[in-house]
């Protein structure tokens, strides 16, 4: 299944708009360094939380470097949610000097 992406440039503009964005690493990974105000649901736990993702607007997934978020985004496809993968993923994120946040929420 061909998943579209989306820019990190193009990303930050539409988060600022309400976009709706997931990050599908494990939690480890996400208190490192993450988007500000970005839900974590790792990838392995998407199939039991597939009702928290709307299917009435575009969601964004972001992993690490794209390849999980790609995963989830085929999965989450063939179930009628409009998912839309972050090329290169958070350390595309962290190298536009977007601004990310580290720790608990």
């Amino acid at each position: 299944m061909n998943v579209p992406e989306i820019s990190v440039n193009e990303l930050a503009n539409k988060l600022l708009n309400g976009a709706f964005l997931i990050d599908v690493r494990e939690l480890d990974e996400w208190l490192t360094e993450r988007v500000p105000e970005v839900p974590l649901i790792p990838l392995g736990e998407i199939t039991d939380r597939l009702k928290e993702f709307p299917k009435e607007r575009e969601v964004f997934i972001i992993c690490r470097s794209g390849a999980r978020s790609a995963t989830a985004c085929q999965f989450l496809r063939s179930n009628d949610v409009n998912a839309i993968n972050v090329a290169g993923g958070t350390l595309a994120w962290i190298a536009s000097g977007e601004a990310v946040v580290s720790g608990p929420s």
